[in-house]
């Protein structure tokens, strides 16, 4: 009888090195400032808590009952970190992202509306828009690689910047697109003082660098609030239209022109990071898994022959919204939350005292082998029946009254995009070239997602 031989492993996507011993207060800073997710231990993928002690107390969670306490149970208890707040106010200020309490109550209860159903899938034209856009640019590349990352970054800042200013009057994209990028790549990473748990009014250097960016990027957002104001709108219906009719339906306040800033320029930061992100890494995964990839492409090419995807197409496209599922599991975006403590609590048995941070490691608890068969595979098909997966073993939005308020017009424009790039284009992986994910505010492909690309 021959023996037979125990099967090769199935290839894996890209994934961080988990740390795999201590790191103390400096290996901590060395790690947070290349790349954050180097914090959590490898241990975190199969352990429901971990504490520990680096300057402050700190617990890390991947427990979903002790995660639905955090986000929903007892929200209150758990408001954004000290760090979150110190690296998000220099730019969207005290928006809806960081802001707390009743300030943000308001805040949400008026935005909540323009993020309807509705509303979205009005905006899917400007979607439709770039993502036919998006195919002529990459159409000039065929033939050879290109950097996929920096297309949809592309794509999707035109979307965000075309949904929340249409008529482009007075507003310098570019100037604010370059903002954008350089406060990502200079505030945005830890600092010794954050891991040692120095207080807020300590300086951090690293964030003094990128304050004039930030200045001039709200200046170019006052002025076209205040044009839009006297002048009304040259342009389609926009959200920036939306927030200016928006009133909290309890008090009837409405968004000051500072107010109406920040939550636009929280839009506009997050709605076109986080996108494009997914869309990089989703665009990697199908060259990883050409399988799936030419599966996909035929479900596409069915549902829109020779045009651009549209709202109404997503019905269809079953497989590529279940390959969006699955790369917003392997490479979240938010992949690394952290709360502080306002009051005593236990979770999973253990105490949190006043004070302590409490860390929310997406990209563990996606990657958790007690919740997750063969975790670190790219298996669209894991989100086959959504039903059976446990809301809080999967959240790349978030959950509680604080998910994210855009979760569907980001859904809604990935699918739109990506569908209408499978159709059209084959994308391989090119050798040498492999992403590396780097988390600094986001997940990002350090060096880029290069993929040669040739017509399908």
């Amino acid at each position: 009888m021959t023996e037979q031989r125990p099967l090769a492993p199935k290839p894996e996507p890209v994934k961080v090195p988990l740390s795999t011993k201590p790191l103390g207060i400096f290996g901590s800073l060395a790690a947070g400032r290349r790349n954050i997710l180097e914090l959590i231990p490898q241990i975190a993928t199969h352990a429901p808590i971990l504490s520990g002690r680096t300057g402050k107390r700190w617990h890390m969670v991947m427990d979903p009952d002790a995660l639905r306490r955090i986000l929903r149970e007892n929200v209150e208890n758990y408001p954004k970190s000290v760090v979150t707040k110190l690296i998000l106010e220099p730019a969207i200020g005290d928006s809806l992202f960081v802001a707390e309490g009743q300030n943000w109550l308001w805040q949400r209860r008026t935005a909540a509306p323009v993020f309807s159903h509705r509303n979205v899938a009005a905006l899917a034209p400007v979607m439709t828009a770039a993502a036919a856009r998006a195919s002529a640019r990459i159409a000039t590349g065929s033939g050879r690689a290109i950097n996929c990352f920096d297309e949809m970054v592309t794509a999707t800042f035109e979307v965000i910047s075309d949904v929340t200013f249409s008529d482009g009057e007075g507003f310098d994209r570019a100037s604010v697109h370059r903002a954008i990028e350089d406060y990502m790549a200079q505030t945005a990473r830890v600092s010794l003082l954050d891991i040692i748990g120095a207080p807020a009014w300590v300086p951090r250097p690293g964030r003094l660098l990128s304050g004039a960016a930030m200045r001039q990027m709200k200046q170019v957002a006052d002025g076209s609030i205040k044009r839009r104001r006297a002048e009304g709108n040259k342009g389609v219906p926009d959200l920036l239209d939306l927030l200016l009719a928006g009133e909290d339906p309890k008090t009837g306040r409405k968004m000051t022109t500072p107010e109406l800033r920040d939550n636009l320029l929280t839009f506009i930061v997050a709605g076109h990071e986080t996108t494009a992100l997914t869309l990089a890494w989703a665009l990697y995964l199908c060259a990883f898994d050409p399988k799936i990839q030419a599966a996909a492409r035929a479900e596409a090419q069915a549902a829109l022959g020779n045009r651009a995807a549209t709202a109404d197409d997503i019905a269809a496209l079953h497989l590529i919204r279940r390959i969006v599922d699955e790369t917003l599991r392997l490479y979240p975006p938010a992949a690394f939350l952290s709360r502080t403590a306002q009051a005593k609590d236990s979770l999973c048995g253990r105490d949190v005292l006043p004070g302590d941070t409490v860390i929310l490691p997406i990209y563990a608890l996606h990657r958790h082998h007690a919740l997750w068969d063969q975790p670190d595979s790219f298996n669209p098909d894991r989100f086959a029946e959504p039903k059976l997966v446990d809301r809080y073993a999967y959240l790349p939005f978030g959950d509680g009254p604080r998910i994210c308020i855009g979760a569907n017009f980001a859904l809604q424009e990935a699918v739109i995009i990506l569908a209408t790039l499978l159709a059209r284009f084959r994308f391989d992986l090119v050798p040498g070239k492999a992403p590396k994910p780097v988390m600094i505010l986001t997940l990002r492909p350090e060096g880029g997602v290069w993929l040669a690309i040739t017509p399908a």
